[in-house]
């Protein structure tokens, strides 16, 4: 089995998971707002939009039980075939949902379950996506190979945002509004067939057939986690919750702020959005090489303390409203969080033994993201209420960003952790 096949099957899941993911996220403001929570007053309509954008989220945690459970009994590649099918297919329904006008109660209710099943499918993903990457690494390079199932985020956000805007382009407002949107969540269903023909093809990963042939395998990996590892879930949390805000904010939040409160185009948020994706790629992989020699903490605490410092900055030239300003930002941003994220899977992983790694990196992530997918709730009431204001955002963010940096500060080096003993016959 190649290295490329394992590297592209951990990556085209990740691409299909956050293509599905960010599709949703785009399309709340845009689209679900109107269409499935239709009000008098449109910051209402928004509010409740976002409520179901964080639903998903909250049903990260549930995911990573469930997906970490099997994936720590059973074995990575069995956990992830099933979420990739779950979100694709979740996602494929939404585009087929009929409208608030056409079913009433039903519409809401329904999309709200669709996003429900995204949300539990995306919370074991992640985890898996990472630990087929590492778990397959020769040494000296497992922050490389890590690296690569991040950069699934700004590739399935790439996807999501140009579909729309293509979408957008070739269709008048009432075209987009009352068919077009429709087109690449349908689009899905190609994306979760490839996934699942590449995936097919790769085999369980050497460090799980080595602890499966040993025969330490938790019983109940939630439990062991917890028992055991409690202080690393926690670590997680708190180590992903800084991070975890702007990415929520950056990457779906950020179309209705720069629309809606700062007067940019549509076509300006996206094309914002999407060359700050691009200069994510570009970072990712280098920076995810550099952890294997100068350390993953080291590059994590830089790109806090870089964040934390930008924040009030951010928001204020944002608000110039000059849009070559607001480009130079997001390739900013695109460098410093690219660096932190690149790291963050092989980091996180590095702090588990593999009997429970699938859960304990899972649930630490998932919880954390459940409390930051409802950040679009709070900016909302923020914006109403204080209106576009750097400093009341520039707040917000440095709040959690301070967080994560001091448990950073706190948490071990990792780049020279051998998984486990049974693991060191598998890494090369």
């Amino acid at each position: 089995m190649s290295t490329a096949r394992i590297l592209f099957a951990s990556l085209i899941g990740s691409v299909i998971e956050w293509y599905d993911f960010y599709l949703y996220g785009s399309a709340t403001a845009l689209v679900f707002s109107t269409l499935y929570f239709p009000t008098h007053d449109p910051a209402v309509s928004i509010i409740l939009a976002f409520a179901t954008f964080g639903a998903g989220y909250a049903a990260r945690p549930l995911g990573s039980v469930l997906f970490g459970h099997f994936g720590d009994r059973l074995g990575r590649k069995a956990a992830l075939m099933f979420t990739l099918m779950g979100m694709g297919g979740s996602s494929t329904l939404i585009g087929l949902l009929p409208t608030y006008q056409h079913i009433g109660l039903w519409a809401p209710a329904l999309l709200v379950l669709l996003r429900l099943i995204q949300g539990v499918a995306l919370g074991g993903e992640w985890g898996g996506a990472i630990l087929l990457a590492t778990e397959n690494a020769p040494k000296g390079v497992r922050g490389l190979y890590g690296s690569i199932p991040q950069m699934g985020v700004p590739v399935g956000l790439v996807l999501g945002t140009f579909g729309l805007a293509l979408i957008n382009h070739f269709t008048t407002n009432a075209q987009f509004m009352a068919w077009g949107w429709r087109i690449p969540f349908l689009f899905s269903i190609l994306l979760v067939v490839v996934g699942l023909w590449i995936r097919g093809g790769v085999d369980e990963t050497p460090v799980f057939k080595a602890q499966k042939q040993s025969g330490d395998v938790a019983r109940v990996p939630l439990i062991d986690a917890l028992v055991h590892d409690w202080k690393n879930v926690l670590r997680a949390i708190g180590l992903k919750l800084g991070d975890g805000f702007l990415n929520v904010f950056t990457m779906s939040y950020v179309l209705t702020f720069a629309t809606m409160y700062l007067g940019y185009s549509r076509g300006d948020a996206l094309n914002a959005l999407t060359l700050g994706c691009a200069t994510m790629l570009i970072v990712m992989p280098i920076i995810g090489y550099f952890s294997d020699y100068i350390g993953r903490k080291r590059i994590y605490i830089s790109g806090l303390v870089l964040l934390l410092v930008l924040s009030i900055p951010y928001f204020a030239l944002m608000a110039q409203h000059v849009v070559w300003l607001y480009l130079m930002e997001v390739i900013v941003l695109g460098i410093v969080w690219g660096a932190i994220f690149a790291t963050q899977g092989t980091f996180f992983s590095e702090l588990f033994p593999a009997k429970v790694r699938y859960t304990g990196l899972s649930v630490g992530y998932q919880v954390a993201a459940a409390i930051v997918g409802f950040g679009p709730l709070a900016w909302t009431a923020m914006a109403k209420n204080f209106g576009p204001s750097p400093w009341v955002f520039g707040a917000f963010f440095i709040g959690g960003l301070i967080i994560s940096l001091v448990l950073s500060l706190f948490s071990p080096e990792t780049k020279e952790i051998a998984y486990s003993r049974t693991e060191l016959g598998a890494e090369n």
